[in-house]
């Protein structure tokens, strides 16, 4: 990670984010494995989370202080292997909708991947007492069903664009470029989705494309990866308005913090601030704040 700043450096850039620094720990300590993450879209400063695989259909909201907003049970979800969240619209105009990504296979043995869609919680209203024993549960989650057009893979990282509501899916690979999959929206969730290959990103990094996690920017002009070490953006072309050109940029890479196992990232909803935590209990909330670039 380090050695890539150093070249940014060498070559005249400066960095798009400003250092890593430490918002706050998640107390709820059922968050053990904290995989993915995305900013609520119905209380200001509030955030979503979930384990990796093996807690069951528990998604978790905190505040900026840490403190737990509410437990809830997603209804008529199963946990095989959830590896992200991401916040989009849906059917309904005007309201908020939580995706949330059931595509790990470490083995490559699913025939279909999962995308549980859920109407996003009131959290203006939700029991702060509830618990992984005491959960709060909701609405029954459509199920979107996806198929990889060449095979099985494994995949981290689930994104939502903010206003077409398509969904990509970004593979986790090592040492080779990770591959890019989209699904349009509105989806059909009567029956599996060819998902369409779109094209590979390049990961300026010497451990490859092990991409853990991803988010899209509220106005839909960013995309932020992130690996085990370090976070990654790219912006779409002012000239462009065809989002998938965003997959083409190169990508600058920037210091996410010292995560034990990063495999989260998100927008803050302001756009102007990635945050991400990792897997163990006691996990912190990292944040870099956005700042210029120029080159020399």
């Amino acid at each position: 990670m380090y050695l890539f700043v150093y070249v940014l450096i060498l070559v005249g850039v400066v960095q798009v984010y400003g250092p890593p620094t430490r918002i706050t720990t998640i107390k709820n300590q059922s968050v053990s494995e904290s995989s993915g993450l995305t900013a609520s879209r119905t209380l200001s400063g509030a955030y979503w989370t979930h384990n990796d695989s093996g807690d069951g259909p528990f998604i978790y909201a905190f505040n900026t202080r840490g403190e737990s907003l509410a437990v809830f049970r997603v209804a008529g979800a199963n946990a095989r292997d959830w590896e992200d969240i991401a916040s989009g619209p849906g059917p309904q105009r005007n309201r908020s909708y939580l995706y949330i990504g059931d595509i790990g296979d470490n083995s490559a043995k699913r025939s279909e991947i999962v995308v549980y869609r859920i109407p996003e919680p009131d959290l203006k209203t939700a029991n702060r007492n509830s618990s992984k024993s005491r959960p709060l549960a909701t609405e029954n989650a459509e199920a979107i069903r996806l198929m990889y057009p060449d095979g099985k893979h494994d995949a981290e990282a689930l994104l939502v664009h903010p206003v077409t509501g398509n969904l990509y899916i970004v593979t986790k690979v090592v040492f080779v470029n990770p591959v890019v999959y989209e699904a349009q929206a509105p989806v059909n969730t009567a029956k599996p989705i060819m998902l369409k290959r779109i094209g590979e990103v390049r990961v300026p990094s010497l451990f490859g494309g092990a991409i853990t996690g991803g988010s899209v920017s509220p106005d839909g002009r960013r995309v932020a990866l992130c690996d085990y070490f370090q976070g990654y953006e790219m912006v779409l072309p002012a000239s462009s308005g065809n989002f998938n050109d965003i997959w083409k940029q190169t990508m600058t890479g920037f210091d996410l913090g010292k995560r034990q196992q990063g495999e989260s990232i998100a927008y803050r909803l302001d756009g102007n601030a990635l945050l991400a935590t990792s897997e163990g209990k006691g996990t912190e909330l990292l944040q870099v704040e956005r700042r210029r670039s120029r080159m020399k």
